[in-house]
């Protein structure tokens, strides 16, 4: 049961932030239509009288540059990828179709969907139902047009489909990294509907392909004693979490610029007349694993507080296309527990004779997240911000960073965790799922269950007073560490170790940006410094040990060849950057196997500077050292070129590369060197006595549909570095358009 508290403080703050931070622009009077128009680089500026306009003007504009896209995403979120392309085909998020469309069937039961659509507010309905209307119109107007046309699966939306679309994306942080896990459990002795060549959660790949970087600058340090922002988010180039810019406006009451994930009428990281913000993917758990002790006298059953209960059986059904075209009907059965479904992993979280394990899912009862990114949309200043989120508690699975034209910067690691607390970890942790990593806890008992705290917006999720929160007036960053770093000035620490860890390693994404920034020695944080940390591409591990492995090639003739690119490689992840940069990359994919290899191991009371250097004076490791430097040697020499294609066969070559080599401008490759994540919408955003000034890109562009002129004309911008400025202020959209307009009758 969700709770709801809303707070008449909060409602009053945020009405009176609506009211002074629009009130020079009272005199603008609503359209009676909804208005689109395009500035250069396919930006749709959206006004509309209210959220029912307005979204009708989100539906119609994502449409009209990416209707295929969404299409394709919400028959993945209806559990229908079989029924139209057969079960030997991959998702967008490189799950076999089967596998993929039971989960959503599961996931997206009509309960779940009406209980979701139950609990929204008007406006998040209006909006919704809106979108949804714009979109149809687009296809009923246009449908010719689209690079999907004539396809079966091509049809209208309802509101329903958006809603599965934000289910899809809530779980992204839980359950749906343990998608194949959950629909492959069986019991034992019961073999699986289809063998599967691996049932591991997806942990690593959710933290390597959804990353980001975020620097908020408070008034100390901005040079005007106003905010400033820097936003890299690192998300897929495609499908489901392909970031989309846009414009939004009801005036008098909404005006907010920046991108939003498909099926979203709202900003997910953007700006106002007031306030920047933007997100990171964080490290918190968002669920937890519960180990069932089985009944040992009855079959299918599991003990709770030593009683016998039996596991919930849910039918799943889907078709899928044979030969032919022919249509069959495969089912399977997923079982659920008191704690939520089971699912196999096998050597980690089994289902043998004697146990079973459970998932629980926190964002799987948040049914807030769109109204929580919507006032958001609406805050004027970094107090309003960390009021809406204290209060409403929407965040899924995200830190969030913001800076105010008052010269605030804020940063929060607030969003939908368990609460579990450190006695009850202790009292009832899992001994081999914490060795392994994971949350987990003794589910034969119902007092290992999550506390339930006053105030909260959710039953069993932390108190935002217990989360982290740190507001400052030099700076706050993050690139996917714990909180506590945040701010060497004032470490966070003493938090669920579900919330947020410390004393660990630092990535080295993170130790480049505090190395640069305490390279400022105090001084203003300018935006052609933050600009510079993203396309500079410097690669911080390079400068943490390179020279270690120069220092034992020489003399070396033996490793000449290598050791020779090495030196000459400029330590940049370039698209021009030459061998050095791939014989680097293939060292330190071989050098990260090592057994701590460094000269100075980490040292929690110097996290910015260790570990750094190679430990030569230890045989082994200058024996391993040796070897490695001699493989690559001697393999066929790869100037690994990454790059994205265009319809006409053109590749444009992109700098940057893994962030686990310390560059901040993360790039992720598939095996043929072609673009799959990484930079996605960048917004430098600095506040001034006559507004925001911002300048960024949408590294993949705004268009997938096939003609589009907007497909690839950001991609060239980001590969060369020319981030572009963002037209918000009328007179900079007037400046901006490109004589396109759309207006949409109600």
């Amino acid at each position: 049961m969700i709770k709801r508290h809303p707070s008449i403080l909060l409602a009053l703050v945020l009405s009176f932030c609506c009211i002074s931070g629009c009130s020079n622009r009272t005199h603008e009077k609503a359209p009676s239509n909804t208005e689109i128009r395009w500035t250069s680089l396919g930006i749709p500026h959206i006004t509309a009288s209210d959220e029912r306009g307005l979204g009708l003007g989100v539906g119609y504009a994502y449409a009209r540059d990416n209707l295929c896209l969404l299409a394709n995403e919400v028959l993945t979120a209806r559990g229908e990828r079989s029924k139209y392309f057969g079960g030997q085909g991959v998702s967008s998020a490189r799950h076999a179709n089967i596998e993929s469309d039971f989960f959503f069937r599961w996931l997206n039961d009509e309960r779940s969907i009406s209980a979701y659509w139950e609990a929204q507010p008007r406006e998040i309905r209006q909006l919704l139902s809106g979108y949804a209307d714009g979109f149809n119109r687009y296809l009923q107007e246009h449908a010719g047009r689209s690079s999907c046309h004539g396809e079966p699966w091509l049809r209208p939306l309802d509101e329903q489909d958006l809603v599965r679309l934000i289910r899809r994306l809530m779980v992204e942080g839980g359950a749906g990294q343990f998608l194949v896990a959950i629909t492959t459990a069986t019991p034992p002795g019961l073999a699986p509907a289809k063998a599967i060549a691996s049932t591991a959660p997806r942990l690593d790949r959710f933290a390597l392909e959804r990353g980001s970087n975020a620097i908020a600058v408070g008034g100390e340090r901005s040079g005007n004693g106003r905010g400033r922002l820097l936003a890299n988010p690192h998300f897929p180039w495609g499908g489901a979490l392909r970031f989309y810019q846009m414009h939004l406006k009801i005036p008098g009451k909404l005006d907010v610029m920046g991108a939003s994930l498909p099926g979203l009428p709202v900003i997910n990281i953007g700006f106002n007349q007031h306030l920047a913000w933007t997100h990171t993917v964080d490290t918190s758990s968002h669920f937890t694993l519960f180990r069932l002790d089985l009944d040992p006298a009855n079959e299918g059953h599991y003990l709770l507080d030593g009683r016998s209960r039996p596991f919930d059986r849910h039918t799943i059904r889907i078709e899928v296309m044979g030969e032919g075209g022919k249509l069959e009907q495969q089912q399977r059965v997923i079982y659920s527990s008191h704690w939520g479904p089971l699912l196999k992993w096998p050597g980690v979280a089994d289902w043998d004779e004697k146990h079973a394990y459970a998932l629980r899912d926190a964002n799987l009862d948040n049914h807030r997240a769109i109204a929580q990114w919507y006032a958001i949309n609406q805050a004027s200043s970094v107090a309003t911000l960390r009021s809406s989120i204290e209060g409403q508690q929407g965040i899924p699975w995200v830190n969030t960073l913001a800076a105010d034209d008052q010269g605030n910067s804020l940063f929060m690691n607030a969003s939908v965790v368990p609460n579990v607390p450190v006695q009850l970890l202790q009292s009832c942790a899992d001994s081999r799922l914490l060795q392994a990593g994971l949350p987990g806890l003794d589910g034969s008992r119902s007092a290992c269950a999550w506390q339930t705290a006053e105030g909260t917006a959710q039953d069993g999720i932390l108190p935002a007073d217990s989360q982290p929160v740190l507001e400052r007036r030099d700076f706050v960053q993050n690139s996917n560490d714990s909180a506590w770093m945040t701010n060497p000035a004032e470490p966070l620490v003493g938090f669920s170790p579900l919330a947020s860890r410390s004393e660990i390693p630092l990535n080295p994404r993170t130790r480049f940006a505090l190395d640069k920034l305490d390279g400022l020695q105090g001084g203003p944080i300018g935006e052609d410094f933050l600009q510079h940390l993203v396309t500079d591409n410097r690669v911080h591990m390079a400068d943490l040990m390179l020279d270690d492995v120069l220092a034992f090639c020489e003399g070396r003739a033996d490793l000449r060849k290598v050791c020779g690119e090495l030196a000459r490689w400029n330590r940049q992840a370039d698209s021009d950057a030459g061998p050095g940069w791939w014989y680097f990359q293939a060292f330190m994919a071989e050098f990260a196997r090592l057994e701590n290899p460094w000269r100075q191991a980490f040292d929690a009371a110097d996290p910015l500077d260790t570990p750094r250097g190679v430990d030569l004076e230890r045989e082994d490791i200058a024996r391993h050292l040796e070897k490695i430097l001699l493989d690559i040697g001697h393999q066929a020499e790869e100037h690994f070129r990454q790059f994205a294609s265009t319809p006409e066969g053109e590749r444009i070559a992109i700098p940057g590369g893994p962030g686990a080599l310390g560059v901040y401008n993360v790039i992720q490759t598939n095996d043929s060197g072609e673009v799959v994540g990484g930079s996605s919408y960048i917004q430098l955003v600095s506040f001034t006595e006559q507004g925001p000034i911002a300048r960024g890109l949408l590294a993949f562009s705004q268009a997938t549909e096939a003609g589009s002129v907007h497909r690839h004309d950001q991609t060239r911008l980001f590969a060369k570095g020319l981030w572009q400025p963002l037209p918000f202020t009328e007179s900079q959209i007037s400046s901006e358009l490109n004589n396109e307009r759309v207006e949409l009758p109600r």
